[in-house]
């Protein structure tokens, strides 16, 4: 794949993500949120940045075994019971991304919501790649 990742000049300048991002290439690779469930299928972590690992992480090996990395991400979405806590964490959360995913940040949005599936999850994570050939 290859990716331009697109910030107007007219837009606050991005931090964490990338206003628009043009994907090129020949597979699409849809990916089911993910939260910080372990193969167990019981939530791990307490806290924020602890679950909001395990869940990129997820999203990760899903990605990876559709044959894809990081840099295919074009758009993540972000859910989180508490968006104030996720604002509060956004340093440490920034660094687990780049760590685990590297500074080629795909469209991303943070939408706060009452809870999910399972009531321990703090943050769910999906999205969707695009592969070259």
């Amino acid at each position: 794949m290859t990716a331009e990742r697109v910030n107007p000049p007219g837009l606050s300048p991005p931090a964490g993500f990338s206003h628009a991002v043009v994907a090129t290439g020949s597979r699409l690779v849809f990916l089911a949120g993910q939260t910080a469930l372990d193969a167990d299928g019981k939530v791990v972590g307490t806290s924020l940045p602890d679950q909001f690992a395990r869940a990129l992480a997820n999203l990760l090996t899903a990605l990876t075994a559709a044959g894809g990395t990081p840099a295919d991400l074009a758009r993540v979405t972000v859910y989180v019971t508490d968006v104030a806590a996720y604002r509060a964490s956004a340093p440490e959360l920034g660094r687990v991304w780049r760590e685990s995913a590297g500074r080629d940040y795909p469209a991303m949005a943070v939408v706060g919501i009452v809870r999910l599936w399972d009531e321990e999850a703090l943050v769910e994570l999906d999205g969707f790649a695009v592969l070259g050939d």
